[in-house]
């Protein structure tokens, strides 16, 4: 796992790289995210869709729900980034525009989009 810090916006903005998933299961992204948090000091992220696994966009396993409830636990913020037009589900879609909307987690197609996103929140 890389991380990476940048300042944008008056805000720590954590972007992690790997070339494997990083986010499989709950016990997983409480790791992740107390891993960013040690090493970057913040508790704003950015990551690319592939360091999720692939059931996390199959919102029948609940994936998804259970991990974004952690985020909102620890007050995490997260803006996953990548082409999400691959995907079917009506449900998925109504769930990603549902989160583009709120405050806590965006689904954006680009890294300096979800940047820009993280930089603007209170």
């Amino acid at each position: 796992m890389n991380i990476k810090s940048i300042e944008a916006g008056g805000a720590n903005i954590a972007v992690v790289s790997s070339g494997e998933v990083l986010i499989e299961d709950v016990q997983s992204a409480l790791d992740f995210m107390a891993t960013v948090h040690y090493e970057a000091g913040t508790d704003r992220i950015v990551i690319n869709k592939s360091l999720l696994s692939e059931s996390f966009f199959d919102l029948k396993t609940r994936l998804a729900g259970d991990i974004l409830q952690k985020f909102t636990n620890y007050h995490v913020k997260i803006a996953i980034v990548g082409d999400f037009s691959m995907y079917s589900s009506k449900s998925l879609r109504d769930f990603i525009y549902e989160c583009n909307n709120g405050t806590d987690f965006f689904f954006l197609p680009t890294e300096r989009q979800a940047i820009e996103k993280l930089s603007m929140l209170k």
